[in-house]
Parts: C-alpha cells; structure tokens; sequence
C-alpha cells in the first residue's frame, strides 16, 4: 500500500503516527469491499503545555481574544520557527513539490495573512462587529483555528454553542478571507481534514470514513502535576440533539477550500495529498451507489442547517444545492491525475444528471402549479407525466394566492407521492449561487423575494422557511417541539446569517439594490438587538425566544454582506456561472422510450438567448 507517514508535530502540537492511503481506502484481497484503517477515537490533536513556567498569551496581535494557558508548549527546538510550521508537518505534503526550492515559500506564505483591502472608514456597527468576532475566535497551539458559534456573557448554560462549527465557521471565515487575513481559515481546513480521519462510533456502529464532524471543541487535559494538553474534541452527530449526522459539513468544507485558494491564490493548499484524499473521502461517501432512484443525496431529518425535526428528511433542497456546489468545487481541485480520472467521470455523470433533476422537477411557478392541478394519477408508463404521482389535493391553498405571475422558486422537497411546497430560502439562494437552477429561474427566484419581501424578509432578513406549520399539522411535523413553535426558530423564524448568501445571489444576477435593502434592513436592528441568532413572529418583529445573543455567524454574515457590497467584483471567485460542458451532456440517455424534453436545451437557449 501506498501510504503516506504523519510526522509527529513540533511546537507542542503533535498527532499520533498514522497510515493512510491516498485515496483514502484500500482493497481487501479477498473480496471487493473497501476497507479503512482509522485512527482509534481516543487520540488526537493534542498540545502539550508546561506548567511551570510563567503564564502568558498566546495569540496573533491581529485577534483580538486570547486563549490565556501557561506556557511554553514543549518539544519546541526553535521558538522562532514560522508559526505554520506545525501544520505544514503534520498534514502531508505533494510529493512533486518535495525538492522544490520555491515550495517552502509558496507553501507556508499562502496561509498567511493577505494585503489587506483598501476600503473606506469602517461605521461604529461594522467596527463593533468586528471586535465582537475577533472576541470569537479559538487558538489551538497558539494558532487561531475557528470561531465560536456564539459568546454571549449572560448564557448560563451554552449547550454546544462554545463549539467551532464547519457550517457556522463559513461567513466568519469568508470575512476573514475579505478582509485580508488567510491564516485562520487555512488552520482550520488543516485540523478538521484530520479531524476526518478519526474512528466515529454510535452504539457500537461507524458511519462512513469521509464524514466531517459537526464541530470541535478545545478541551484542556493534564498530563502530569507540571503539565496539561490542549485536545481537538470533534462531534460527529454522536451528542447531538437526535443524533444526527451533520451531511452538509463535508459539502460546506469543500465549498470554503474553494473560497479559500480562490481570494488567497494559494493553489498549493489544494494540491496537497492529504486535502486530495480529504476531498475524495467526502466524495466516495456522497457517491455511493444504494438502492435510490434519483440523482440527489438521500438524508435524514436535522442534516443539515435545520437541525431539528422539521419534516425535512428524503431529499431537501438545501442539501441538494450544496451538494451541487461540492461537487462543482471538487472538479475544479480534483488532481488531474490517472487516480482521479473514474471518480472525475462519476462527478460529471452525477452533476449532469442533478441538475437535470432539480430543473425539471422542483421548480414551481404558475404553469407548474397548473399542470400539477391537472395531474392524473396511478400511471404506470415510462411515458407518465405525473412520474412521481404527486395527487393534486397535495397543493396547499395558501400556494395559490401566495405566488407572483412573474417569479417562482424550488420546492424544498421531492419524493414519491410527496411534494413539499414550503420555500426554503438557503436552498433556493444557494441554487442561484451554485447556478444549479437555470438563469431565468435565477431571476424569477429574486423576483418573487421582491414581490413577497413583506413575508419573506418583513423586520428581519431573511425567513428561514415559508410558511410555517401550524396546529396539527405542527404537531405531525416536528413532535410537538416546543422550540420550533410556529414562526420561531427553525419553523418560520429569520435568520440575519442569511444575509450573506442572499448579497452573493444578489450580485451574480445584478440585483445589487435588493442586497442593500436588506442590508440596510437588518443595520438597524442588529447592534441595538445585541446580534441574536434568530428572530420570532411572521415578520421578524421580535427576538427569538431561545435566541442567543452575540450569534458569530450572525456577526460574520453581516460583515461578509457588507465587504461584498463594497467590493462585488470579489463576489465573483464565491459563485459559479453556468457550466456549459454540463449542457451539452445529458446522461439521461434519452431515447423513443425515455423522457422527451432535457432542460439541457431548455437552459442553452436562455444563456444564448
């Protein structure tokens, strides 16, 4: 076996020896079943700390929170050495790069902190917001790796919310990133892909190889009477609420390592072996073949984003757009190299046959509303029209009052015999961003935002679902949970950390005026509210309930919204335009008995138009 030794780290931080392969699994001899030999759960990234000596803070001068521990990390033979120097050892390096003079340089600058913008002079909002997210961040070894989801002084009982978590981390980083300031991120990509690695067992059953974990705490261990470690705690679902498996935390990495060598250029990052291997192990796991019928990914309920039991399990347009969106970004970084080149041909196949899918079957608009109103069903025919035998009564009477003549959106949800008519706003402004739905959905998409701002953004950006579900059927739905009470929380509560999202759609399609209005919407409330994490009632009047204060992707978000405004042309290296290789093939194979109509053609003629 090909496999590639981690070196135990120096400054203190150190990861136990461990083999892996380069594509992450090996083939056993006696049968063609892949097998993976993982790092037990009990070791970890750990820094040792010495006790005796003086206490002292280890930071950046550029952060503006310390994690304050006694010192001196030990095993340290130059206290002068680059202060990357520990990550560069433990993470794998390219072989093609090993003899290269210039490596070290490109290599261990590119995670470093960027030209900082020009810009104009901050307001008293933004400068508050960024000392309140530089309070956030968490070093690790002295290093910042992350920030914590939330920091608010009066929260007696945080739950998980002193955590790092992957999807909450993606504005904060994304801020970062735009404001000039490289080294957080690239730490953190570094430590969750090892974090990857490790064993993950729930009643003694472990889930695939390729799974991030939710989030990671900072644990502190003692040694000995002199000394203490530092320890990377991950969650991989395994003590979270329901037990649930966080899917979208492989696809949000892959997405944020796009970002990151886009706006940093340091492409090395992405040709390392062991990000190589990061990525295919989220790849193998999302593209395993099993027993569904359609092209999107198959998850559970609380997945994703919406965490909880909210009638969202099958397949979900939040996972399906990011889904997309990884494997987008994993094509472009994809080593082209003999290894790749089958799983770079199932990628393709799979992007094809996605937005295919999602096209034809989950939009919804006024003709689609009418066709399915005339839906027959029980039609057992290759040539079926109602393919899915969805029943006409499924539409609800709010739909058809509610849609504009001239906008449209995604369904949140398809599967047989079930359409869930609800609008997801991350799915559908992730579509855009992705361009897994076609230019003019884009538009028709911001159109209907525009022409219902009152219900989908009303006091607060933005409404995390719409509408939300009531009496019995509340009670069906989500188990009668009394935190996502109708118009609260996950069941019709507005999220200002989908500002950001909704800037970056906003820009791509020119609809840069939508983006301020709902910036400047949500300026005049945050700082007075104390950045929450969620509002409550139908327009966003009231803080949540149970919302946090000092939410970091709250923070983040909004600064992310307002350094894109600023600057829109670097909006361009976060979204994707249309990929015209993918409309010119179709692996739906279509023939005399197959489907007649491709939105192949459908979206070719509206980019030619």
């Amino acid at each position: 076996m090909n496999a590639i030794k981690i070196s135990k780290m120096i400054f203190g931080c150190r990861l136990f020896n461990q083999s892996r392969s380069v594509l992450g699994f090996i083939k056993s001899p006696n049968s063609n079943r892949s097998l993976h030999i993982s790092l037990p759960r009990f070791l970890g990234l750990r820094c040792a700390i010495n006790q005796t000596h003086k206490q002292y803070s280890v930071s950046h001068p550029k952060w503006g929170r310390s994690r304050v521990f006694p010192a001196t990390c030990c095993s340290s033979s130059n206290n002068n050495s680059n202060k990357n120097d520990h990550i560069s050892d433990y993470s794998t390096t390219l072989e093609n790069h090993a003899n290269d003079k210039n490596f070290e340089t490109s290599y261990m600058q590119g995670g470093g902190d960027l030209d900082e913008p020009a810009c104009r002079t901050e307001t008293e909002v933004e400068k508050e917001a960024w000392r309140l997210l530089r309070d956030s961040v968490v070093t690790y070894c002295g290093n910042p790796v992350g920030t914590l989801a939330a920091c608010d002084p009066g929260d007696k009982t945080p739950l998980n919310y002193d955590q790092v978590f992957i999807r909450d981390f993606v504005p904060s980083a994304l801020a970062f990133l735009l404001k000039g300031e490289g080294e957080i991120v690239r730490n953190f990509l570094l430590h969750t892909l090892q974090l990857q690695s490790w064993e993950k067992t729930v009643d003694c059953y472990s889930p695939g190889q390729g799974l991030m974990p939710a989030s990671f705490k900072i644990r502190t261990v003692p040694l000995d009477d002199t000394k203490f470690e530092e320890v990377l705690d991950p969650d991989f679902g395994e003590s979270a609420i329901g037990r649930v498996a966080p899917v979208d935390s492989g696809l949000w990495w892959i997405i944020l390592l796009r970002a990151y060598t886009k706006i940093t250029g340091d492409y090395a990052m992405q040709e390392r072996v062991d990000v190589q291997t990061g990525i295919k192990l989220i790849l193998n796991l999302c593209l395993s073949d099993g027993f569904d019928m359609f092209p999107s990914l198959l998850v559970t309920d609380g997945s994703c984003m919406i965490d909880r039991r909210m009638g969202i399990h099958g397949h979900p347009l939040e996972i399906q757009s990011l889904f997309y969106s990884a494997l987008r970004c994993a094509r472009e970084m994809l080593a082209t190299d003999e290894g790749s080149k089958n799983l770079m041909r199932t990628v393709n196949n799979r992007l094809s046959a996605l937005s295919f899918h999602i096209r034809e079957y989950y939009w919804l608009d006024m003709k689609k509303i009418n066709e399915i109103y005339r839906y027959k069903t029980e039609e057992y025919s290759t040539e079926a029209i109602n393919k899915f035998n969805i029943y006409p009564e499924q539409i609800p009477y709010w739909l058809m009052d509610w849609i504009p003549a001239e906008g449209g959106y995604m369904i949140g949800n398809l599967q047989p015999a079930h359409m869930d008519f609800r609008f997801f706003t991350l799915g559908n402004i992730w579509s855009i961003v992705s361009s897994l739905s076609t230019p003019k959905q884009n538009n028709s998409i911001l159109n209907l935002l525009e022409s219902k701002w009152d219900d989908l953004v009303g006091d607060m950006p933005l409404k995390i679902v719409y509408p939300a579900v009531e009496k019995e059927e509340w009670r069906i739905i989500t188990g009668s949970d009394p935190k996502n009470t109708p118009w609260s929380y996950h069941n019709g509560g507005s999220w200002p950390t989908l500002l950001w999202q909704f800037t970056l759609a906003c820009i791509k399609m020119g609809r840069i005026e939508l983006a301020r209005k709902a910036v400047d919407v949500a300026e005049k409330r945050l700082y007075a509210d104390h950045w929450p994490e969620y509002y409550d009632t139908k327009s966003g009047k009231f803080i949540g309930k149970q919302s946090r204060m000092y939410q970091t992707w709250t923070i983040a978000g909004y600064l992310t919204s307002k350094m894109l405004l600023e600057n829109p042309e670097k909006a361009s290296l976060l979204y994707w335009e249309e990929d015209y290789d993918l409309l010119e093939i179709c692996v739906c194979a279509l023939s005399k008995t197959g489907r007649k109509l491709c939105a192949r053609g459908a979206a070719k003629s509206q980019i030619l138009v």
